[in-house]
């Protein structure tokens, strides 16, 4: 069986060399040609057009920027035609509502539709250590797992299509705002004159840490965002999502707005191809040094 692998970019890349290393066989596309490299060099066929994949494969994996970019490659008609009888597993992170409207796409089309986005980064993608969730139907999700299981030991089958993606930005949202909270007290600490680790002691021996505080702490400290596994514009990017999901369902949304404000203070500073944590010095803006 051939494995049809679109984007391989930050995430893509890895996911796709991890499949590689497992002996699946992989034909890639990616619109920048020399992000191809690596997956040439380790035995994929790489592919000049989205088409040529879709009609060379059984089952095309997708882990593409947004559904704009989903739409133009996947859905455009010189892919389209090649969808009948073909199995499309969306892997990025788009809204329920644009997963669900894609589905309906491919299924008229003639092809097969699960959505399966990954809460994991770059370490965990080639370690095949992903958290991988599953919308689709039962039989496609057994039918499936095994391929999944490359890239994540368990898959988990949510539910239909749209309630992973919308697992997904549940858990995105909350990285945005434990990271702009964690942020805020760290910087209120160190204005009152206390150390960062008598402080992430204490926080540590609480009900209140998450292991994504010390993840970040260095960066913030340091203020060195370099070399991302997750990039800020993909936060906003996912933190809009999420907001409009969310106020489309009239859940009061002001505390993740807040964040997003916070966001885009980072956007404005330049940091968007900087990791997320970036958005400490949003916070606390790097103040000039002494004369």
């Amino acid at each position: 069986m051939k494995v049809g692998f679109i984007g391989t970019g930050l995430m893509g890349l890895p996911m796709a060399q991890r499949l590689l290393e497992t002996n699946v066989d992989i034909v890639a596309y990616n619109r920048t040609q020399a992000k191809l490299e690596p997956l040439r060099n380790a035995g994929a066929t790489i592919a000049a057009q989205p088409h040529e994949v879709i009609s060379a494969c059984d089952c095309v994996i997708l882990m593409l920027t947004d559904t704009i970019a989903i739409r133009s490659l996947l859905l455009c008609d010189s892919s389209r035609q090649h969808l009948p009888g073909r199995m499309v597993i969306q892997m990025g992170t788009i809204a329920p509502t644009d997963s669900r409207a894609i589905r309906d796409e491919v299924i008229a089309a003639g092809g097969e539709y699960l959505e399966a986005p990954v809460l994991g980064s770059i370490p965990e993608a080639k370690a095949g250590k992903l958290i991988v969730m599953v919308g689709g139907l039962p039989e496609q999700f057994q039918y499936w797992s095994d391929l999944l299981q490359h890239l994540g030991s368990e898959p988990l089958l949510i539910g239909s299509v749209g309630t992973a993606a919308a697992v997904k930005l549940a858990l995105n949202q909350l990285i945005a705002s434990l990271t702009a909270g964690f942020g805020l007290s760290l910087s209120f600490i160190q204005h009152q004159g206390i150390e960062p680790d008598l402080f992430m002691q204490i926080l540590r021996g609480s009900a209140l840490y998450a292991p994504t505080f010390d993840k970040k702490l260095q960066r913030m400290l340091e203020r060195n965002y370099a070399n991302p596994n997750f990039p800020t514009k993909h936060l906003v990017k996912d933190t809009d999502l999420f907001i409009a999901e969310a106020q489309s369902a009239d859940l009061n949304v002001s505390g993740i707005e807040g964040v997003r404000r916070i966001l885009q203070v980072a956007l404005d500073m330049n940091l968007a191809e900087d990791d997320y944590s970036s958005l400490y010095s949003a916070i606390e803006p790097k103040k000039p040094s002494a004369n």
